[in-house]
This record gives C-alpha cells, structure tokens and sequence, in this order.
C-alpha cells in the first residue's frame, strides 16, 4: 500500500510552489510615476499666475527622479513649466513654484501633471480651479 505524504511534507510543497515575493531593498525596483499631491494658484495681474506645485516621487538619484511639473489647460495647451532640476531623495514630498504663468481669459481651471526622468508623465494630476474664474 502506498504512504501517504506527511502533513509537513504537504505544507513544504504548499510553501515551495508559492511565488516568490521580494519586498523592499531589492535593489531592482524602480519608483514609479511622479505624483502631484497638491497644488494652488494665485492671480498676479490680469491674466498672469503663480502656481505652487507639491510632488511626491521615490527619487533614487540621478538615473531617477521627478524632474519638470507642467500646467496645461483644459485643452492640453502648456501654458508653463518649471523645470526640477536636482533630485529630491531627501525631501519628500517636495513644493516648488512657478511665477508669470499667463492664462488666458476665460480658461477657469488648469490640469497640474508631473514627469520624471524614466516614465516621463503619467502619475496622478490635479485638475485646479483658478480662484476668481
């Protein structure tokens, strides 16, 4: 008559055959899409702006970091860019600002979208209302 296999021998297969799932420190992953995770703006003059941008990114370095944030309007337009132009490892999240943004006369809302130096954009976007609009 054949042997049954063991309760252990039954549980080490179980183990055996389940993926293997390495988490964190692994020395492969990457950060994903750059993240905006906030964002306002301030009317300067009739039709120019300052935006303040707040990003979040895993930042690993030079090979790989947020590295512009855009305002476009409403049909994809870019009305500015600031540019990042260092990485924010240490620093996160991160807000920087851009003055002298015009947009034009009757655009009541903009979309605030960052990129980063591997995905380029992609992460989440904040679609801002422009007070006084």
């Amino acid at each position: 008559m054949p042997r049954r296999p063991s309760v252990r021998t039954l549980v080490c297969s179980a183990i055996l055959a389940l993926p293997l799932v390495v988490v964190g420190g692994g020395g492969g992953a990457q950060a994903g899409p750059a993240d905006v995770v906030g964002a306002e703006a301030r009317q300067t003059s009739e039709d120019l702006w300052t935006f303040s941008v707040t990003v979040a990114h895993a930042d690993e370095g030079w090979e790989h970091y947020a590295d512009r944030w855009v305002v476009l309007a409403p049909d994809g337009t870019v009305l500015g860019e600031r540019e990042l132009l260092h990485p924010h490892v240490e620093e996160q999240p991160f807000t920087r600002s851009l003055s002298g943004v015009a947009v034009p006369a009757g655009v009541t809302s903009v979309i605030v979208r960052a990129g980063d130096s591997v995905h380029g954009f992609g992460g989440a976007e904040i679609v801002l209302d422009l007070p006084g609009r």
